[in-house]
């Protein structure tokens, strides 16, 4: 590996390390968002979405991209770790719950692989 090469790929690593930061300080932010009444949280609500937008554009930049696959039926080939997935039976139906850390997917594939929490689906 070049210095170049090792450079650039410390670089994408800072950029996805900022980019999982910056997504979960983006939902913790807008959970306080959402406690606030009506009137004080409008501006609030868009300064996340502009910061959002920003992080999105730079990641953009680099050819990265932020996964979430909140809600969706867990599927065992899924870029995403699940950490409570040992509490389900072979049988059961699993949608994903809660997102740990994002899916960063490159213009290659993966870059880095997510962590959710699953959940059973009621039948």
């Amino acid at each position: 590996m070049t210095v170049a090469a090792g450079n650039i790929e410390e670089m994408e690593k800072s950029l996805i390390e900022v980019a999982i930061e910056s997504w979960r300080f983006s939902r913790v932010f807008g959970k306080v968002v959402s406690k606030l009444d009506a009137g004080e949280s409008g501006r609030y609500v868009n300064q996340l979405r502009y910061f959002q937008k920003k992080i999105e554009e730079s990641l953009d930049a680099s050819g990265l991209k932020v996964v979430n696959v909140e809600g969706q039926p867990y599927d065992a080939g899924m870029a995403a770790s699940a950490l409570n997935l040992e509490d389900f039976g072979p049988d059961d139906v699993l949608l994903v719950d809660q997102m740990v850390e994002p899916i960063i997917m490159g213009p290659e594939g993966l870059r880095r692989e997510g962590l959710v929490m699953l959940r059973k689906v009621q039948l």
